[in-house]
C-alpha cells in the first residue's frame, strides 16, 4: 500500500514539467482579468467625474468630497465658489466636487 502513494508522488513531480506557451497564456488571462475588473471600471470613473466638473455651472446644488452641501454661486476655471447659508459663501476646487444633487435638496433656510 506504501508503494502506491510513493508511485502518485512520483507522478506529480514529473507533470511539473509545462509548456512555456501556457505561462503565457495564463499571464495574458490574468492581465486581461485585471483590466476588466479594476482598471476599465476605473477609467469610466474618472471619464464621467471629468464630465461632472466640465459641467458645472451657476445655480447647481452640489456636493462635495468632504461633505459640504450648498449651490454654485460662481464658476472659474479651478474653482467653485459655493454658498453653504444665507451670508457664507466658501471657494473649492472644482475636483472636490463629489456630485450635483437634484434641485430642492439644499435649503438655503
Amino acid at each position: 500500500m506504501m508503494d502506491f502513494f510513493i508511485q502518485n508522488a512520483h507522478a506529480q513531480g514529473a507533470q511539473s514539467e509545462s509548456d512555456p506557451t501556457s505561462f503565457i497564456i495564463m499571464m495574458v488571462i490574468m492581465f486581461a482579468a485585471f483590466y476588466f475588473l479594476l482598471i476599465r471600471p476605473q477609467q469610466k470613473k474618472q471619464k464621467a467625474h471629468t464630465a461632472l466638473i466640465a459641467g458645472l455651472q451657476v445655480g447647481d446644488e452640489i456636493l462635495t468630497a468632504g461633505g459640504v452641501l450648498g449651490k454654485i454661486s460662481a464658476v472659474s476655471d479651478h474653482y467653485a465658489v459655493v454658498k453653504i447659508s444665507e451670508n457664507t459663501e466658501i471657494k473649492v476646487q472644482k475636483s472636490s466636487v463629489s456630485m450635483v444633487v437634484p434641485k430642492g435638496t439644499y435649503d438655503e433656510a
